[in-house]
């Protein structure tokens, strides 16, 4: 989300969601003890997709029917702010666009692409409009030419992109909303 845009996140109701998510999910267990693992105290990085509220209440929405099962960010931002790349295995609580915690989710593939290599299966696995690479390429394009203009990543053809799918851990499939 956008700084003008982003709703601060409730420390404590992070720190609920993942001591839930993280039961239910299976996580955070040592195989000799049957206590929690010293990983599972420290809730993992929460964040929203899309840069408004709006956008991050309609993402997290395909990301709980299972619509959406894959993401794309460029590369340039990971560089501008230091993070590191994602790594399968990672997991991250998605925000609602009231910051509230919707899910847990764990990365499953990454890569990196120029925007004119995404392919037709990324796009599909995005869950976003018609779900189609043209579709796709229409709105990512128009993203990144409206974020030049705020002060971020300058959009061409060739720009490297951070392709990343993941799976749901929390909700339980029964418990979110039906695909449709």
């Amino acid at each position: 989300m956008s700084t003008d845009d982003q709703v601060e996140a409730d420390a404590d109701e992070i720190a609920s969601f993942w001591e839930l998510a993280r039961v239910r999910a299976g996580l955070g267990r040592l195989a000799v003890v049957t206590g929690a693992g010293a990983a599972a105290s420290v809730p993992p990085p929460a964040w929203a997709f899309g840069d408004t509220p709006e956008a991050a209440d309609t993402l997290v929405g395909l990301v709980l029917t299972g619509a959406k099962t894959a993401t794309v960010s460029p590369v340039a931002e990971y560089e501008a702010s230091g993070a590191a790349f994602p790594s399968v295995g990672d997991l991250a609580i998605v925000l609602d666009g009231r910051a509230h915690p919707r899910a847990l989710i764990r990365t499953t593939g990454v890569r990196v692409a120029r925007f004119m290599e995404v392919d037709a299966a990324h796009a599909w696995a995005e869950g976003e409009g018609d779900r189609s690479l043209e579709s796709w390429r229409a709105v990512h394009e128009e993203y990144y030419r409206r974020s030049a203009r705020s002060g971020g990543v300058e959009f061409g053809p060739d720009m490297e992109l951070v392709l990343e799918t993941f799976e749901v851990r929390f909700p339980p499939r029964s418990s979110r909303p039906a695909r449709g």
